[in-house]
């Protein structure tokens, strides 16, 4: 790899990941629909990078048997009508309009399924998206932090995270969340001076006269290259196929028994990724700058 700067991230995650074999929808099953809500490039090289997810994600889920659609602004109506997952991964990606607010809630209200990814859940009015997606990070304070977390997993029965043990990865966490009741913390990691803190987690809700919906949300992100980590990509498409309500190796493929077998006592492989750019100080907000 040519990176100017290398990391060494602790993944702890059972390596039944590493020997995930997709395979195609058959001609029976209905293939899942996925609109993209991305956004601007904001920060440095290999940070926020939000159309290069947009375009990268098209291709991998589009291989994966999905109908993908996507753009640098919030889906219409009508393209909302046809989706049945949106994933928000964009800077501020909880301000969201009166008239998109109303899209929103009639997406919800059929049931579609949320993924949310890093600053997606970012907003000025973070206890509303916390009643959307289950928390939100309210601006305006100081409530973030760049090191290596040691995620600690809170539910290890849910599906999105079959045969995953407690690991580390290297991006940025949140902290002074609002949070709903309902939110289920599936993994937390403790930051300086804020103690344990949910960094990802799933949120199941059902507005009046609608239908039950689901709502997925990774705090991670921060640096573009933790989407390229085989391991944490795979975590992701089964909170994807979750929030469809689909089976949850939909995207990731069925594993063969006799290798999951053998890999249950594996823990703490080393996995390396490549930075595009320097690293920020591993300091909650350096800069003393409480707005990102």
């Amino acid at each position: 790899m040519s990176a100017t700067h290398l990391t060494t991230v602790r993944l702890a995650l059972l390596a039944i990941f590493a020997v995930c074999v997709y395979t195609p929808l058959t001609a029976q099953e209905q293939p899942l629909s996925i609109f993209i809500r991305a956004g601007e490039k904001t920060h440095g090289p290999g940070e926020h990078d939000y159309p290069r997810f947009l375009e990268d994600w098209k291709k991998l889920l589009t291989d994966r048997g999905a109908v993908v659609d996507g753009a640098l602004r919030f889906p219409t109506e009508a393209e909302l009508s046809k989706a049945d997952v949106l994933i928000i991964y964009k800077g501020d990606g909880a301000d969201i309009t009166p008239d998109e607010r109303v899209r929103l809630d009639g997406f919800r209200e059929r049931g579609g399924g949320l993924v949310v990814l890093h600053d997606g859940m970012c907003g000025d009015d973070a206890t509303w998206f916390a009643g959307v997606a289950g928390g939100a990070k309210q601006h305006g304070e100081r409530n973030w932090w760049r090191g290596v977390l040691k995620m600690h997993l809170e539910d290890s029965s849910h599906p999105v995270l079959q045969g995953v043990s407690d690991f580390e990865m290297d991006d940025e966490g949140f902290f002074l969340l609002r949070k709903a009741p309902e939110m289920q913390a599936l993994a937390s990691a403790p930051i300086p001076d804020q103690g344990s803190v949910p960094q990802l987690w799933t949120y199941e809700k059902t507005l009046s006269g609608g239908e039950p919906y689901r709502a997925f949300v990774s705090l991670q992100g921060h640096y573009y290259s933790i989407f390229e980590l085989e391991p944490y990509r795979q975590l992701l498409l089964r909170g994807i196929a979750w929030a469809g309500k689909r089976p949850i190796d939909l995207l990731t493929g069925a594993l063969e028994s006799a290798k999951l077998d053998a890999l249950r006592q594996v823990r703490g492989s080393q996995v390396s990724v490549a930075e595009r750019g320097p690293r920020s100080a591993r300091t909650a907000n350096p800069s003393g700058d409480a707005r990102r």
